[in-house]
């Protein structure tokens, strides 16, 4: 049994505009087994962490850890094994970060998620939802207009953020297949997107008895369906077929925002990729197509941040960035920021995004019976939400499990 004390933990998790006064926390077995004020135990491994900001882990819900290049296209043609390469390093960097959780919206598998559990791998908890499922001309189908070879290859590359399915049958059997494979929720193309050449955003790409075949299936597990959605009207078209969350979501309406803040529908906006791919796209290797389509999501994505807040929506933390724009995961925070007070977006990574991630308790807090996944911050993020970028820089201890993957010296 392994016994760890933290003491003078002064925390902030989102939930209050100001740290909480000092508190123990006591780890057993990489679990959280008390945390309170006046909480101590009888162990020799006692951290002493007054003067820092202690905080939960740090969760990203949309994240593509086998996006190695911002060109897709040449990314699902790459080795699976220079894949897997390259996307263990991107893992470790998001860890180093503070991001002890990460949910991918497309690509990585269940070999990845062992390879992070048997230690093969050091990153974050990884959840998935294997390939993101797309259409013939759709959202991940990187075949340009004068390419017709067959697409069938994208089931089994690693590199492929998704796979091509079309008709009732396809859709059905392919969610099947994900889920089988380890797949935790199902995500749905289901609007056009940037980063392919064929589908302009607001496309209207599922049919309706698509969409609500996915959903069916995903129910039917006892899980969800997710789409990659812009416009608002694919974005009430994937609501009325019973989609139960939203990525992006930058055009959708202030009628459709009172729609999911009643319904309790998450939404993950993802502002910091297109912030990035506008200014840099063409460097990281977005081809020229992609980055034209950028100006279509930026800066109404940035304004709905406020009006969904206002509202009441519960939004997890986004990032969304390829290839090389990857070392940008946490400029969500201070970009937000710009809009939503900070206890909103430090909330966005906590507690609200465990809600996404439907691991309340487990995750996003500090709290008995949560992984003990928690990272001190050298500074108050409540003030600075810059604290929590620069790869880390500030944080000089991050624990995943109750591990230390970072501890500086003086600690």
């Amino acid at each position: 049994m392994s016994v760890k004390l933290l003491r003078n933990a002064r925390i902030v998790d989102g939930t209050a505009p100001e740290p909480t006064d000092p508190m123990g926390i006591v780890i057993e077995d990489g679990m959280i087994r008390d945390a309170g004020p006046g909480v101590t135990a009888s162990t020799d491994e006692v951290l002493d962490l007054d003067g820092l900001t202690v905080m939960p882990g740090l969760i990203d819900c949309h994240v593509h850890v086998i996006a190695t290049t911002a060109d897709l296209g040449l990314n699902a043609a790459l080795p699976s094994s220079l894949i897997a390469a390259r996307s263990s390093v991107l893992m470790r960097n998001m860890l180093m970060r503070g991001f002890t959780t990460v949910r991918d919206l497309g690509g990585a598998d269940r070999g990845l998620q062992v390879a992070l559990e048997e230690g093969a791998f050091v990153g974050p908890r990884l959840v998935i939802c294997g390939k993101a499922l797309s259409q013939t001309g759709g959202h991940t189908d990187y075949r340009g207009p004068y390419d017709n070879k067959t697409a069938a290859w994208y089931d089994q590359s690693l590199g492929a953020m998704g796979r091509i399915c079309d008709g009732v049958p396809e859709v059905q059997r392919a969610a099947r297949e994900e889920i089988k494979n380890g797949a935790q929720f199902v995500k749905v193309m289901a609007d056009g997107g940037v980063s392919s050449p064929s589908d302009p955003i607001g496309y209207l790409v599922f049919s309706i008895d698509e969409l609500k075949a996915l959903v069916e299936i995903a129910k039917s597990f006892g899980t969800y369906a997710t789409g990659h959605l812009y416009s608002d009207a694919a974005i009430v078209r994937a609501l009325d077929c019973g989609f139960e969350c939203i990525e992006h979501g930058n055009l959708i309406s202030d009628a459709t925002i009172a729609r999911v803040a009643k319904e309790s529908i998450p939404v993950v906006p993802t502002n910091i990729t297109y912030d990035l791919l506008a200014r840099k796209g063409a460097e990281f290797g977005l081809p020229a197509e992609s980055v034209a389509k950028v100006s279509d999501v930026r800066e109404q994505g940035l304004e709905r941040l406020e009006k969904m807040h206002a509202a009441g929506v519960v939004m997890g933390y986004g990032s969304d960035l390829l290839g090389g724009m990857q070392v940008e995961q946490s400029g969500e925070f201070t970009l937000r920021g710009r809009y939503i007070p900070a206890d909103a977006v430090i909330r966005s990574a906590t507690v609200d995004a465990a809600r996404v991630l439907r691991m309340e308790g487990q995750i996003g807090t500090i709290a008995p019976g949560a992984h003990a996944d928690i990272i001190a911050v050298d500074g108050n993020p409540l003030d600075d939400l810059g604290l929590l970028t620069e790869q880390g820089a500030h944080m000089p201890l991050i624990l995943k499990g109750g591990v230390a993957v970072k501890k500086a010296a003086s600690l």
